[in-house]
């Protein structure tokens, strides 16, 4: 099979979605598919990928780690695009990707397809905070429905999010396909290299966080919670991994919390480097995002078999609600602070939940969401020439 693919966001921009785009494209690529991705150029930061074009771009003025990409410079090359056998197109993210993915699939004629990565209505806010949340929560919605209800088919990585979507009035044919785990990304990480990097001990309790420092991921409810379990457990140290916007009022809350000790930011490590390395330098992973349509960093966290303490909101849900690996907890900081002294503090049981990590985390191959996703496509291109197909003779 051979497929477009759009996308507003791609590396060198760290975030799931990037991730979850490599790691189709290669599961994909490796099953015999061509999976062609138009994207945005960042300038110095890319490195060239086969079949990974690059799109001139302006930065985004309310998040300048965003590009938004020149979309007649993709229209340009439609009758280009038209000779290349595409059997479908499949947009990423639902900005200008999406607005080119009708355009071209129109032009084209060819199926379209889309997968819904992110949780606007309990996002936008954060980044238009000039306008009431209760009219961006609707407008979130709205602008969901329209373009959802465009498509061909839906692609969802959870099925709380698909449940919201449908509840939005979203009624496309839809599969829920989460992002897979590539068994060779992450390798296997040193933790007790990348304590001694940086002068921790080997004995201190220490708890990991990866991710986006965006406000959306609630990184303040740890620190919070930090602040409570220090009471239980006073020599532990959160290591937080990742780089965004939030960071700066993450600093400041932690300082005014007197966590100063207690914390410490990693920045933004590299996938094959430093990154395994600080999962596994954790006792334990915590999270507490309620804006995940997956969460794919607890399952890396759990391939790893580091031991995950998490709410179980939206897409977090299908990953830690089984209790395999994980132990799910509410919000509340006592809660919370609660169940990771009780995992800090159990040696035996820090060994079991790792045991079942590995274990669980097996079952979220790439090659199998990979070979998901291309059974929908398929579906769908089926769907478009049943209905289309001429009435025959009489």
């Amino acid at each position: 099979m051979k497929v477009l693919m759009l996308s507003d966001v791609y590396f060198p921009r760290v975030n799931g979605v990037s991730t979850s785009i490599r790691t189709f494209r290669r599961a994909l690529a490796a099953a015999g598919h061509e999976i062609d991705l138009i994207c945005p150029a960042y300038g110095d930061a890319d490195v060239p990928e086969a079949g990974v074009q690059r799109i001139s771009a302006r930065r985004v003025v309310f998040d300048p780690e965003d590009r938004m990409m020149h979309a007649r410079a993709v229209l340009r090359q439609a009758d280009e695009l038209a000779g290349r056998g595409y059997g479908l197109i499949h947009v990423q993210t639902p900005f200008v990707a999406h607005w080119l993915g009708v355009r071209l699939a129109r032009r084209l004629d060819l199926p379209l397809t889309e997968t819904y990565h992110t949780f606007f209505e309990e996002y936008l806010y954060h980044y238009v905070p000039l306008l009431p949340r209760a009219a961006l929560r609707a407008l979130a919605r709205t602008v969901s429905r329209v373009q959802c209800n465009a498509l061909d088919g839906l692609v969802v990585p959870s099925q709380a999010m698909l449940d919201k979507l449908r509840g939005y009035g979203i009624r496309v044919p839809a599969a829920v396909i989460p992002t897979g785990l590539d068994g060779d990304s992450l390798g296997s990480g040193d933790g007790a290299a990348l304590r001694a990097a940086h002068g921790i001990a080997p004995d201190r309790p220490v708890l990991v966080h990866v991710g986006r420092l965006a406000h959306e991921k609630n990184v303040d409810a740890l620190l919070h919670m930090l602040f409570e379990l220090r009471r239980l457990v006073p020599d532990v140290l959160l290591l937080i991994a990742g780089e965004g916007p939030a960071e700066r009022h993450l600093r400041a809350l932690a300082a005014r919390l007197g966590l100063d000790a207690q914390v410490r930011f990693l920045g933004y490590l590299d996938r094959a480097a430093g990154l395994p390395g600080c999962y596994r330098a954790g006792d334990a992973f915590v999270f507490a995002s309620r804006t995940e349509t997956q969460g794919l960093v607890l399952l890396e966290a759990m391939s790893l078999g580091v031991p995950v303490v998490s709410t179980a909101v939206m897409g977090t849900r299908d990953i830690v609600g089984p209790q395999r690996g994980a132990v799910a907890v509410g919000e509340d900081p006592v809660e919370f602070a609660a169940a990771c002294a009780r995992v800090l503090g159990d040696a035996a049981l820090r060994a079991r939940l790792g045991t079942e990590a590995r274990a669980f985390a097996q079952g979220w191959s790439a090659t199998a969401t990979a070979g998901a996703l291309a059974g929908f496509w398929q579906q769908c291109i089926d769907e478009r020439l049943r209905t289309t197909a001429p009435c025959p003779a009489r």
